[in-house]
């Protein structure tokens, strides 16, 4: 009797052990799984929209304010286009994304806390801030600064439910361009949607890289598609001709994100919070190929922009 006793309290105690870090594995491996099928729904649904911008009526500013002025882009996206090509359960307004599984409190990959998540995100500039720059010219003469839009986009958000159980907020932009692969650009033009899904509606863990994460689609016609999962930390510094070597040494199975995926995790900086620098992507310049593309993370520089791949600058691995 006394053997058998010790043969279980050793059994409870591997248990004990060793249980919580398989049901870790387990989870992950699903939502990898789950996301990865997400992906590909999303890329094949989008490709049969015949153009992914123009939906909506949207109009910049009201006399009274942001919230009379029309501005039914998204919703309208979800209902006269997505709709069409993605089985769709139910549709909410800006203000009750709640009652579509978004949760209200987000955890960020680097371990932050978004607290008010539903109703201070719940507007793209809100989401991100960059959405309404402002740059300043200065005479030469007088040294007066003259401030100028630059660019100036906030629509609301909206969000859905899939037939499959994922809660989706989406961010629109009905007015964007195509990649014109000028040597310095802000990629906010070229965002038409954006799209934070969260895996299993309301449950937990409600934390991005897990159950949370995004899908960005950029260019109006032949859109392209990208779903970056970043890892939780950089890798270094390199130049971009050595920099994929940083991500095979921090993770094997990562790799350096390209343009899109650089400006994917841009565009969704506040649920990385990564920090404010350039990073270096792992696209060469088409049209010099001594030149790399990186991506400015800083609120006043947020460009693409076009460098010697000699130079050292940050690295960020991901993997899809």
């Amino acid at each position: 009797m006394a053997e058998i006793l010790l043969s279980l309290t050793i059994i409870g105690v591997v248990a004990a052990i060793t249980l919580p870090s398989l049901t870790g594995n387990i989870n992950e491996r699903t939502w990898n799984t789950q996301r990865k099928a997400l992906y590909a729904r999303f890329s094949q649904a989008l490709a049969l929209m015949p153009s992914l911008s123009g939906y909506g009526t949207y109009t910049e500013e009201s006399s009274s304010g942001a919230d009379d002025a029309m501005d039914n882009a998204a919703e309208t996206f979800i209902t006269a286009g997505l709709s069409k090509v993605l089985k769709i359960n139910n549709i909410c307004d800006y203000k009750h994304l709640e009652d579509c599984g978004i949760p209200t409190v987000v955890n960020t990959l680097s371990g932050g806390t978004l607290s008010k998540f539903t109703t201070d995100y719940n507007t793209l500039v809100g989401f991100n801030e960059v959405f309404k720059i402002v740059s300043y010219s200065q005479n030469n003469c007088t040294g007066e600064k003259t401030s100028k839009v630059t660019y100036k986009l906030d629509t609301r958000a909206a969000a859905f439910e899939t037939a499959n159980g994922e809660s989706i907020l989406i961010y629109y932009n009905p007015s964007c361009t195509g990649d014109m692969q000028e040597e310095m650009i802000f990629v906010q033009p070229k965002m038409c949607a954006n799209f934070v899904y969260d895996l299993n509606g309301s449950k937990g863990p409600n934390t991005v890289g897990k159950d949370i994460g995004f899908i960005t689609a950029l260019y109006p016609s032949d859109p392209v598609i990208v779903a970056p999962l970043p890892l939780n930390s950089d890798a270094g510094s390199a130049a971009q001709t050595d920099a994929s070597k940083l991500c095979r040494a921090q993770d094997s199975e990562s790799r350096l994100p390209n343009i899109d995926e650089l400006s994917a995790m841009f565009i969704n900086k506040n649920l990385l919070e990564l920090p404010q620098y350039a990073y270096w992507s792992g696209t060469v310049y088409t049209k010099d190929s001594s030149k790399g593309w990186a991506h400015a993370f800083i609120n006043s520089e947020t460009n693409r922009m076009v460098g010697p791949r000699s130079e050292v600058a940050p690295v960020r691995c991901i993997k899809r």
